[in-house]
């Protein structure tokens, strides 16, 4: 009797051991940011970041504008003062907001067109970085200003640093839309070549 009181003690003692060794080495969850860029049309921006490592979701919507809850339709026409836009949100751990500035300026659209990108014309397509924070404000304009003193545009940056005062998710069928639409006329001529670009100047961070 004493052995199997013996036995049966020892097995206890291991399990718990093992239950507070799984608590010691369970996985912290993961501390995301977010970060909103507007650079015409969302198609492509939405892709390009959808293919950048530690970035984990990415959302196209509606920023800049005064109008609560604008359709596609509204924003279209220019009157909303709604600029296409993204949200973007990633692990600060495996890609910081520096990182993500550089895919933007770089890759994900021209920031010298001014009111415009490629075939798109108006202030709904325009260049412009919404700020959430007074470090990402800080940084976001760095940046401006650092391309420009080096001149890495044969063009002034035309970028706009401003608040971000709320975003509007866009309707589902824009969300995602590269991917389920890439033999459309517009997205191979306009955006594949994003993902390309992205490719090459970035390698380290596609995926």
């Amino acid at each position: 009797m004493h052995l199997f009181k013996k036995i049966g003690l020892f097995w206890i003692v291991l399990l718990t051991l093992s239950e507070v060794s799984g608590q010691t080495h369970s996985t912290a969850p993961i501390t995301t940011e977010t970060a909103v860029f507007a650079g015409g049309c969302f198609w492509g921006v939405d892709a390009v970041f959808k293919h950048v490592k530690g970035v984990t979701a990415v959302v196209s919507g509606y920023a800049g504008g005064k109008k609560a809850n604008p359709s596609y339709e509204q924003v279209s026409t220019g009157s909303s003062g709604h600029a296409e836009s993204v949200s973007v949100t990633y692990d600060p751990k495996i890609v910081s907001y520096d990182t993500l500035l550089k895919v933007f300026f770089k890759v994900a659209h021209d920031p010298t067109q001014l009111n415009r990108q490629g075939p798109d014309s108006g202030t709904q397509y325009r260049s412009a970085i919404f700020y959430k924070s007074s470090e990402q404000k800080k940084n976001a304009q760095l940046a401006v200003d650092s391309f420009n003193k080096s001149k890495a545009f044969s063009n002034p940056i035309v970028t706009e640093v401003t608040a971000l005062i709320e975003f509007y998710p866009a309707e589902p069928y824009h969300q995602n839309y590269l991917s389920t639409h890439t033999t459309q006329p517009y997205i191979v001529f306009n955006d594949l070549p994003k993902l390309e670009a992205l490719k090459k100047e970035f390698p380290e961070l596609y995926y």
